[in-house]
């Protein structure tokens, strides 16, 4: 939220927008355009913005055709942003699939969630981490202390600094965090507001290549489990088991050549904007997605680390107790091809 990482920051480039309006689906089945033959499957995703391969997918109509062997298609509804309105949205039957991390599913299923997790994508050791601007005294954790941290409540922002600061054994109440959504946060890092944040490479590429920052640690340095994961509605997930395999398949095949070629799979739309990748953020943007993962099935030895993660964010008072994230994984290696 893996796919890799540079579908995850495809996903989560923009702003949530109102998720809220798009109606309910009826389990996603609407008649065929000819009136005869099979019912036709909606299955609704956020817009993926400008890069990655659900970018490419959607400019292309190659999604289309994969789904359209199970007699399925898209419906894009909205754009991607944090997980928690899309965990909301899930629930409500106002979406069908969101892709998030497994930190900030976490904290959605601790609720009352309507949705389950079907594929995963390997941590993100080199674009997600902790901040600093070059000029920043601060050169190691331990220089955290008394100071203010900028990061996103109950997800993989809130997890980075509280996985940095237990790694340093340094008491959690010793650093101020500050609970600011990500896509508004820039600027107060930029105007010094705080002295760093921890975020993941939707907003640390721009950072670091337009705005003077770089990671005093990143995932990998402060030992994360942070997977990202797809979601999908529970409703439509038992009636269409066949268009979930089919768009799980599409994500990991697709998902292998865009690592093997990421340059490829930025500014699918446009070159310029506000979502497009600039000649600076590309190298880095390259050189993440070069070592990123596809997404894959949830594994045992996948489900070992979303428990490990469900344990400390407990343990941090970021839930009220750990949540057992196996009742809503999906084993998609089950699931049979044209499975009904």
């Amino acid at each position: 939220m893996k796919t890799p990482r540079l579908a995850l920051a495809a996903t989560a480039l923009l702003a949530t927008t109102a998720l809220a309006a798009c109606g309910s689906s009826a389990d996603g089945v609407k008649a065929s355009a000819d009136g005869g033959g099979k019912a036709e499957v909606v299955l609704r995703l956020p817009d993926p913005g400008n890069n990655g391969f659900l970018a490419l997918g959607k400019k292309d109509g190659s999604l289309d055709r994969a789904l359209a062997a199970v007699h399925a298609k898209v419906s894009w509804t909205g754009s991607a942003g944090p997980f928690a309105p899309a965990a909301q949205a899930l629930s409500a039957d106002q979406l069908d699939v969101a892709l998030g991390s497994i930190t900030s599913a976490v904290a959605a299923l601790a609720q009352k969630p309507g949705f389950k997790l079907f594929a995963q994508t390997a941590p993100d050791g080199v674009g997600e981490g902790i901040l600093v601007k070059n000029d920043s005294p601060i050169k190691s954790v331990q220089d955290l202390v008394g100071r203010k941290v900028a990061v996103s409540q109950g997800g993989t922002s809130e997890y980075l600094l509280l996985k940095a600061l237990e790694k340093n054994n340094i008491p959690a109440d010793k650093v101020e965090r500050v609970y600011l959504r990500a896509d508004q946060t820039s600027g107060v890092f930029n105007s010094g507001q705080v002295d760093a944040w921890a975020t993941w490479n939707t907003f640390s590429t721009p950072s670091i290549a337009n705005s003077g920052a770089h990671f005093l640690v990143n995932g990998k340095e402060v030992g994360s489990d942070n997977y990202a994961v797809w979601a999908v509605r529970n409703g439509f997930a038992e009636k269409h088991p066949d268009v979930v395999k089919a768009f799980y398949t599409y994500l990991h095949e697709n998902g292998l050549k865009e690592k093997a070629d990421p340059a490829a799979y930025l500014n699918v739309f446009t070159d310029s904007g506000p979502t497009a990748v600039t000649p600076a953020e590309k190298d880095i943007a390259v050189n993440i997605g070069k070592q990123g993962a596809t997404a894959d099935v949830i594994a045992d030895a996948d489900i070992a680390r979303f428990g490990t993660v469900a344990q400390f964010f407990a343990d941090q008072k970021v839930t009220k107790q750990p949540v057992d994230v196996k009742p809503y994984l999906i084993d998609i290696s089950k699931i049979a091809d044209g499975a009904k």
